[in-house]
């Protein structure tokens, strides 16, 4: 067997192994270890291995990554995400629909301050759930909204997927975080959008509730003015140069924490679970982190991903067909993987292949613009059926609606997507504008 078919032959093995629910950190190990090992022996495995995880893990990048995941954690102590729905609650309940939009709203805030996808549609469940069950919603309109609108975590930033996108291309983050400001705030009112339209076509769908007085709204939108204060801070200080993500993500962590303990829900205990939460997380990721490397590494070894760019850039396919072929396969991989393993494992495939092509843009422009596009197409795995995971953390959430109801309801956001991702794949300029005039 050729280098190169054995390299095609460990993928399958690869995708195999996660579809078995092997942890996907543990099968990239495993798969690399053996190729690398079948090709260049087990005494170059162990030099690698001495090195490459200390090599990998001291990168000073990194420690953005259990910062920003300890900010999510305290704020999930502080209640942020009860407060951010309940002031979204107050502001649009009155509407058809508004409740959903609502938790639209909230996923959108307490994203600015988590990071993670995951968590935010697993949070947000738990806090609008009850909420929407009690106004008589529609079982997949509910849990698809709550789905979709976990998506936001890590679009809006900061974004955990998007810092390590940053270390595998080279990029800077603060830049990423810019472009992703725009895309994500589409995302949010395409998604609002879907439900007024539902609402106004089906209203049994998602009923009006309860209307509030200008009191209700202004003491509602105080409560939460501390997210906001948190979100520029952290956001805006990056932006602007004041410090590196590193230091936002810290100020953020300290930030959130202070508030957490303002708000009476930071005891000692919860201190401590906060602490370990984060360590377990910054764990799974950086096993992944180490998997895909040690994956990557034997693909070199089978010179896979450089014949691939040499085919593609030799068929005469024009850049944009390249670009959508990509799009589809992180769409395909979105329903089996989650979304830190997928940028971890295509990235250094795919990007060698996306800079070799032109755009009729800069590298750097091309590799900010690809990054968006990519997480938005990961996002969207993360709803699509069969096997989209946000849907199954929601579902857990509410045992009663069946699998197919959630599924089904799914699909007007799906469309919603496809619509915002076709957009800023034809028109550049909308990422790429907000870096461009803060650069400027």
């Amino acid at each position: 067997m050729s280098d190169l078919a054995f390299g095609g032959t460990m993928i399958g093995v690869l995708l195999a192994l996660i579809a078995l629910r092997l942890p996907i950190g543990v099968a990239m190990l495993l798969c690399g270890g053996l190729g690398y090992a079948t090709l260049n022996g087990w005494m170059p495995l162990l030099n690698y291995l001495k090195t490459a995880p200390y090599w990998r893990f001291s990168t000073y990048d990194l420690s953005v990554v259990p910062l920003f995941l300890l900010m999510s954690q305290f704020a999930t102590r502080a209640g942020l995400s009860r407060d951010l729905f309940e002031a979204a609650r107050i502001w649009a309940g009155g509407l058809r629909g508004g409740s959903a939009m609502a938790a639209i709203g909230a996923c959108a805030g307490f994203g600015s301050v988590c990071g993670s996808s995951l968590a935010t549609a697993a949070t947000m469940g738990q806090v609008a759930l009850p909420e929407l069950r009690r106004q008589r919603y529609d079982g997949g309109l509910a849990t698809a909204t709550l789905a979709a609108g976990g998506t936001l975590g890590i679009l809006i930033p900061p974004s955990v997927a998007l810092v390590l996108y940053a270390i595998l291309v080279e990029a800077n983050v603060a830049t990423l975080f810019q472009a992703a400001l725009i895309p994500g705030v589409l995302a949010a009112l395409g998604y609002v959008l879907v439900i007024a339209l539902l609402a106004r076509l089906r209203p049994e769908l998602g009923p009006a509730g309860d209307p509030t007085s200008w009191v209700e709204k202004l003491r509602a939108l105080r409560r939460v003015s501390a997210v906001g204060v948190i979100f520029i801070i952290v956001i805006g200080g990056i932006y602007a140069g004041i410090f590196t993500p590193t230091e936002g993500a810290a100020v953020g962590a300290c930030a959130t924490g202070l508030l957490a303990l303002m708000h009476g829900e930071l005891g000692w205990t919860a201190f401590k679970d906060s602490l370990l939460g984060m360590a377990e997380t910054t764990a799974m990721i950086f096993l992944i982190l180490l998997g895909a490397d040690l994956f990557n590494a034997f693909l070199a070894l089978t010179q896979l991903p450089f014949v691939a760019a040499e085919v593609i850039g030799g068929s005469g396919w024009s850049p944009f067909m390249v670009l959508a072929a990509i799009l589809l396969i992180y769409l395909v991989l979105g329903c089996v993987m989650d979304s830190l393993s997928m940028i971890l494992l295509t990235v250094p495939v795919f990007w060698p292949i996306m800079a070799g092509l032109d755009f009729g843009m800069s590298p750097d422009e091309t590799k900010v613009w690809f990054g968006i596009l990519a997480l938005m197409v990961v996002e969207v795995g993360l709803i699509t059926p069969p096997v989209g995971m946000n849907v199954y953390v929601i579902n857990a959430l509410a045992r009663d609606i069946p699998m197919g109801a959630t599924f089904r309801g799914v699909w007007p956001f799906l469309l919603s997507d496809l619509g915002r991702v076709i957009l800023l794949a034809a028109l550049p300029g909308i990422t790429l504008w907000l870096p461009g005039l803060w650069g400027s």
